[in-house]
């Protein structure tokens, strides 16, 4: 089965500043490879054959580095933005996708199965499918539960814990949602997922309890790098099967 991969990696990566002044977030470094070549090289080695790149910020100074991704035993391609189109929009300016292909976003750190992913989506036919984390957030204070006059203290509970699941940036996705994408509009995986609720379009949640890392923010990167000298064999398995990385 040929499989298609679509990276997000137009965005200016306003939240890792001041690392992004001078290099484009998916060209930042960790270990001894920028973040997007780490995803290309799991994409490779996950029998994904062409990759587009969805550009837009320092678009030229990705595609010098990636060119046509012989390098990796890939074809690479680039969608490039004239405007902002947030996570979805970009999708609109693809002409050529298959019935289903990979979106995920280029900055993500994880030994996520890609091709397991992408094969669970096809062979049961779904529209949409999201990888999914599991998450703890514990609150910082003591939590008041009030009454309905909002005065009489009815329960209290001591920094309570609640978990839920997040979505991983990663996600497979059926070419008949293009439809729903406004041309040269922002449309965001938000506004798809209201279009698809609005609309009784069904949406398939696939948790993993393996690692993942979204790396959003300057101590999201410093953990990165740390992570990636401790996981390298679990992020990159090629060096597992004999595939040297050059």
């Amino acid at each position: 089965m040929s499989k298609r991969a679509v990276v997000l990696a137009g965005g200016k990566g306003s939240r890792l500043r001041p690392y992004t002044v001078v290099l484009p977030k998916p060209l930042m470094p960790v270990g001894e490879y920028p973040i997007l070549e780490v995803l290309i090289r799991q994409l490779a080695y996950h029998g994904f054959e062409r990759i587009t790149l969805a550009v837009n910020h320092q678009a030229e100074l990705i595609k010098a580095f990636f060119g046509d991704g012989a390098k990796w035993g890939v074809a690479i391609d680039y969608s490039l933005e004239d405007r902002p189109l947030s996570t979805i929009g970009p999708l609109k300016l693809i002409p050529d996708l298959p019935e289903n292909f990979l979106l995920l976003n280029g900055d993500v750190l994880t030994d996520l199965d890609f091709a397991g992913l992408f094969v669970a989506h096809t062979a049961a036919r779904r529209l949409f499918t999201i990888s999914a984390s599991a998450r703890k957030h514990i609150a910082d204070y003591g939590v008041l539960d009030v009454g309905e006059d909002g005065r009489r203290l009815t329960g209290f509970r001591e920094k309570p814990a609640m978990d839920y699941l997040v979505s991983m940036g990663v996600y497979v996705m059926n070419r008949q949602l293009i439809e729903a994408i406004p041309a040269g509009m922002k449309f965001g995986f938000d506004d798809l997922m209201l279009h698809m609720l609005t609309h009784g379009m069904p949406v398939h949640v696939e948790p993993y309890g393996g690692y993942w890392l979204d790396i959003g923010r300057p101590d999201d990167y410093a953990q990165a790098i740390e992570d990636f000298e401790q996981r390298k064999a679990a992020l990159l398995p090629c060096r597992q099967s004999g595939e040297a990385a050059q």
